[in-house]
């Protein structure tokens, strides 16, 4: 189904519809006055480079699975379903509870989804991205009729909190979407659309974690050099975001077959506020129709489009027959984008 323009004989297809959506973030608020007692930095630095005001902050016993269950309760209420009717369970994030088993797994357990089948998925920023675009093939190819899909981060974990280029912008979170095999009604069916992955892993040392994986496992050296915390080079990144973000929005539009005039709501990733501009410009989308929360959340990785999307829902921004577009991009490097409708 993604990647080809709707038609009269995709219509006869099964489509899979997002039908609840839940949200989890910590409860602790770190403002930019924070950083401005602990870095060499200011509140308008911060806000006229990237647009962030505020992020949340796990506690330090406060686990991935843990975000992701509040977050998977209320999808789930939304959807009006229950554990048992989950049969997939997909979790993007770039920091797992623990390498082994998979967050995914943990989540199972906590959730009580006995008939589900449960891994994770690497891919960064556009984590929850990817995993939809799996929980919708798995639907699709009949092994799947209910997929819980999540986009969980605890990056405060992995943020080496004395380096001012990296520790102003990442925040913690989770947000979780069910999502439905349905029947196509009508000229305008509720369903995603298209979706879009792509990745350029020549660029992966521009944003990554150099130490504390088999390939150089967590050691006195590696904390006393602090290469198990995220490391990025942040002019080359911003260029290669706006291009890829670009490129995913074109292709997305594409393969679902509509224009970006179609497009009620741009939902980006939200790592900066001028990728995010850029993004709209390049779609000839005005600001009304962009979706901005990074300022209260800073960049949550896979969790910040559906904390978006969650947030947009709430405020009416978004309803019923809504043509939403999500795009993101992040570490590997990889980017990726679907068009919805609501």
């Amino acid at each position: 189904m993604s990647g080809t323009p709707m038609n009269a004989g995709l219509l006869q297809r099964p489509f899979a519809a997002v039908t609840g959506l839940g949200v989890a973030v910590p409860p602790r608020v770190v403002t930019n006055a924070w950083f401005e007692e602990r870095l060499e930095t200011s509140d308008q630095w911060i806000v006229e480079r990237t647009g962030i005001r505020e992020r949340r902050i796990a506690d330090p016993t406060q686990t991935v699975a843990e975000l992701s269950r509040e977050a998977s309760e209320l999808a789930m209420a939304q959807a009006g379903i229950t554990a048992d009717d989950i049969d997939s369970i997909i979790l993007g994030t770039a920091t797992p509870d623990r390498l082994l088993p998979s967050t995914a797994c943990d989540l199972q357990v906590l959730l009580g989804a006995r008939n589900a089948t449960a891994f994770d998925i690497s891919a960064a920023c556009p984590g929850f991205v990817y995993a939809m675009t799996v929980a919708e093939g798995l639907i699709a190819s009949g092994q799947s009729r209910t997929s819980l899909v999540i986009g969980a981060e605890k990056l405060s974990a992995i943020t080496d909190m004395e380096d001012r280029s990296t520790a102003i912008l990442f925040g913690d979170g989770a947000g979780a979407a069910i999502i439905q095999r349905t029947t196509p009604e009508g000229k305008a069916p509720r369903g995603i659309l298209s979706t879009f992955l792509k990745s350029d892993g020549r660029l992966g040392n521009l944003l990554y974690r150099p130490g504390g994986g088999s390939a150089d496992p967590i050691s006195d050296k590696v904390v006393a050099e602090r290469t198990h915390y995220l490391r990025m080079s942040g002019r080359e990144v911003f260029k290669a975001a706006v291009i890829a973000m670009a490129e995913a929005s074109d292709e997305a539009i594409r393969r679902a077959g509509v224009t970006a005039d179609d497009i009620d709501l741009l939902v980006p990733h939200q790592a900066n506020v001028r990728i995010i501009e850029a993004t709209a410009k390049h779609a000839g989308m005005p600001m009304d129709r962009v979706m901005v929360n990074g300022d209260r959340y800073g960049n949550t990785s896979s969790a910040s489009i559906p904390l978006a999307l969650d947030q947009a829902l709430r405020e009416g921004r978004m309803g019923p027959g809504s043509l939403v577009l999500v795009v993101a991009f992040g570490a590997g490097f990889t980017w990726g984008s679907a068009v919805i409708r609501w």
